[in-house]
This record gives C-alpha cells, sequence and structure tokens, in this order.
C-alpha cells in the first residue's frame, strides 16, 4: 500500500487547546491525539492537552514528516512531544520507524499493534502480548483506531493496561468479524 499527503492542516495551538478543545473535551480524564503529520502538535500543544488529564497519542505523528507528496516514514520527531504522553499507540511499521524499542519512549504505557496478529502492550516495566484470531482477508484499515478508542475507553473504565488490551482486541475482531459475515 502506498499513501500521498495532498494536505496538511495548520497546527493545534496552546490556545486552541486552552480554548475551543477544552470546552469541547471538558471534564474528561483521558484525551486522545490522533494526527495526519508531526506538524499537527507541537509540544507545547500536548502539554496544554494533558493539563489535568491523561494524554493518549496515536504514534503516526511521531514518524509521518510535515509535508506532502509520498508518505514516508522517519524518525526525525521531537522527543519532547512525549512528555505529557501517558499512553502511546505505535503500529508496528511506526515502532520500527522511529529505531527504537517501546521502553525508549518514556512513556508509562506502549502499544504495539500488529494488524491481524494482534499487540504488544508495554507497562509497568512489563511486556505482554495480546494474540488475536485472524480474519480473514477483511480491510484492516481504521483497526488501530478502533482498538485505541476500545483501549481508552476500557482504561477510563478502571481496566489495567493488558485488560484493556484484550477487550479492545476482542472488539477489534468482532467488528471485522462481522465485516467479513
Amino acid at each position: 500500500r502506498s499513501m500521498t499527503v495532498d494536505g496538511l492542516g495548520d497546527p493545534w495551538t496552546p490556545d486552541d487547546a486552552r480554548g475551543w478543545i477544552a470546552g469541547a473535551v471538558g471534564r474528561s480524564e483521558w484525551v486522545h491525539a490522533a494526527g495526519l503529520a508531526r506538524s499537527d502538535f507541537p509540544a507545547e500543544s500536548l502539554a496544554e492537552l494533558a493539563r489535568g488529564r491523561r494524554l493518549s497519542l496515536d504514534g503516526q505523528v511521531l514518524v509521518r514528516p510535515g509535508r506532502t507528496g509520498p508518505l514516508e516514514l522517519d524518525a526525525d520527531f521531537d522527543p519532547a512531544v512525549l512528555e505529557h504522553v501517558t499512553v502511546l499507540k505505535l503500529a508496528e511499521e511506526e515502532l520500527e520507524a522511529t529505531g527504537r524499542e517501546p521502553a525508549d519512549f518514556g512513556v508509562p504505557e506502549v502499544l504495539v499493534t500488529r494488524a491481524s496478529r494482534g499487540s504488544f502492550v508495554y507497562a509497568g516495566g512489563r511486556v505482554e502480548e495480546v494474540r488475536a484470531r485472524p480474519v480473514g482477508s477483511a480491510d484492516l484499515t481504521g483497526s488501530g483506531d478502533a482498538f485505541m478508542a476500545a483501549y481508552l475507553a476500557a482504561r477510563a473504565a478502571g481496566q489495567r493496561p493488558l485488560g484493556a488490551a484484550r477487550r479492545a482486541t476482542a472488539l477489534v475482531y468482532g467488528l471485522l468479524a462481522g465485516l467479513m459475515s
């Protein structure tokens, strides 16, 4: 699969985070930031989003340069964007593009999604694998987003990281199996 970025949006500013975004998220304890490219979320904006909340970040904003043209992953991100992140979700190829190990990010919870093979959960100094059942030839586009929504809902409800990842995997499997039938 190849992707081309035709255009980039304006970056989210600290004023956005203090203003309309704060109004939209209200008293939410968890906030998930997912963008197209690393230019979407400067470190200062993520710090504001995390103020009084737990912040989850989709790792594609670490490895996707803020430029148009063919999408090529690289590891040239500002480590300061991770300072206020509680949960980092990386697809396997995104982790590989960083050239790092999950423990190297300094984030309390790192999730590495592996498409139809499940995920790895790095939390509390431990790594756990969550296996997934094969789903045939389903299009997996968006499954990482569905996984994160289910994971964060489970975490917000009090589940520990491994239990939340298992729940999220089961939900995504159920959605994909339903699409296949």
